[in-house]
C-alpha cells in the first residue's frame, strides 16, 4: 500500500469505506458541497483511480439545497441506504440529517429515492429538530444503532454526540442518549464540538472514535469505549479518553486528523480512512478551504484498543 499516511483521494473531507462481498465502495464530502459522490473497486489501491460517479444532487432551493455533508453508505434491512447532512439554499447552517433509499442492488446506478429527513422515535420531540450531521451506524447482538452529531446550547458549544436505537433504516426506536459533550480543551479549539464518529468492534468491546474542536489543525480525534453486552443507551457505560487518540503532527506534515471510518485492506489489515490537511496555514475559512484529504493508516492493537500512528 503506498497511499499510507499521504494523499490517498484528494480533497475529500470526511472519507468513507463501505465493503460487501470483497468490494470497496467510497464517499465523502465534495470540495463544493454539491452532492452525492461513489466509486468502487476491487482493492483500495484502486479507489483513487476510480471514476466518481455522482449518484445524487443537492437541491436547487429548500431543504437539501446546501451543504452536503459527510455522506455514509450503508447496506442496511437488505437495501443500501446513503446517510448525509444538508442545510438549505436560504438558511446554510439550518442543517438536519437526511436519508437516500436506492432502488436497485446497484447503488452506483441507482435510481436513489429521497426519504426526507431521518425521523425521531414516535415519544421523541426533540431529536434532529437543530443543527444534526455526521450520523453513522453500526450493529450490536442483532440490533442497529444510529450515533450522530448534534447542536445543543449557544455560542461556541456546537454539537454533543447521540445514540438511539433504529426502528427502520430512516426512523429510530429509542430517544436520544446523550454520549459525549466536549469536556476537554482539545476538544475546544475553536468551537466546541464533539463530531463524526465511527465504529470498529473487537474482542468483546465496542470503540468509537469521534472528531473534536474546530475543521482546521486543532482537528483531532477521540475516543470512546463500551463492553459488547452493556446497555449501550446507559451513558455509564461508555468510557470516554482523556486525551485525543489522533492529532497534528508536524513532523510527519499531517495537520487536523479526523473524521474516520474503519475498514479492511485485501489483506485483512486494520485500516483506518481519516482526513487531514498538508499544510499548516490554511487560506480562508477551514470549512469551505478544500485542501481535506483522505488518507489510510494501517493501525495495530495493543492492550485490546486500537493503536493509532502516523
Amino acid at each position: 500500500m503506498t497511499f499510507f499516511n499521504k494523499t490517498w483521494i484528494a480533497q475529500r473531507a470526511d472519507p468513507y469505506v463501505y465493503k460487501k462481498d470483497g468490494v470497496y465502495y467510497f464517499t465523502g464530502s465534495r470540495p463544493d458541497y454539491d452532492g452525492i459522490g461513489l466509486r468502487r473497486a476491487a482493492s483500495l489501491d484502486k479507489l483513487p483511480e476510480a471514476e466518481e460517479v455522482l449518484v445524487w444532487k443537492k437541491h436547487e432551493s429548500g431543504i437539501m439545497s446546501a451543504n452536503i455533508w459527510a455522506p455514509e453508505l450503508h447496506f442496511l434491512f437488505g437495501k443500501w441506504y446513503l446517510y448525509f447532512a444538508a442545510g438549505e439554499k436560504e438558511e446554510i447552517f439550518k442543517i438536519r440529517p437526511y436519508v437516500l433509499e436506492c432502488e436497485s442492488d446497484d447503488p452506483l446506478k441507482g435510481p436513489w429515492k429521497e426519504l426526507g429527513k431521518m425521523q425521531a422515535a414516535d415519544d421523541d420531540e426533540f431529536s434532529f429538530n437543530a443543527f444534526s450531521l455526521d450520523a453513522t451506524i453500526f450493529e450490536n447482538k442483532g440490533e442497529y444503532y444510529y450515533i450522530w452529531a448534534e447542536k445543543v446550547g449557544v455560542g461556541k458549544q456546537i454539537s454533543n454526540l447521540y445514540i438511539g436505537k433504529m426502528e427502520s433504516a430512516n426512523k429510530l426506536k429509542t430517544v436520544q442518549v446523550l454520549l459525549t459533550t466536549p469536556d476537554y480543551d482539545w476538544e475546544r479549539y475553536g468551537y466546541w464540538v464533539n463530531e463524526g464518529p465511527a465504529v470498529i468492534k473487537r474482542n468483546g468491546k465496542i470503540f468509537v472514535t469521534y472528531s473534536a474542536s474546530d475543521t482546521g489543525i486543532n482537528y483531532c480525534m477521540g475516543m470512546l469505549t463500551a463492553d459488547e453486552d452493556s446497555d449501550l443507551l446507559d451513558p455509564k457505560n461508555w468510557d470516554k479518553k482523556r486525551y485525543p487518540v489522533l492529532k497534528s503532527d508536524e513532523e510527519k506534515g499531517i495537520y487536523g486528523p479526523g473524521h474516520n471510518s474503519f475498514t479492511t485492506d485485501s489483506e485483512g489489515n486494520d485500516i483506518l480512512v481519516y482526513h487531514a490537511r498538508t499544510e499548516k496555514e490554511i487560506v480562508g475559512d477551514p470549512l469551505y478551504n478544500p485542501n481535506r484529504h483522505a488518507m489510510l493508516m494501517k493501525f495495530t492493537w495493543e492492550n485490546g484498543e486500537p493503536k493509532f500512528k502516523f
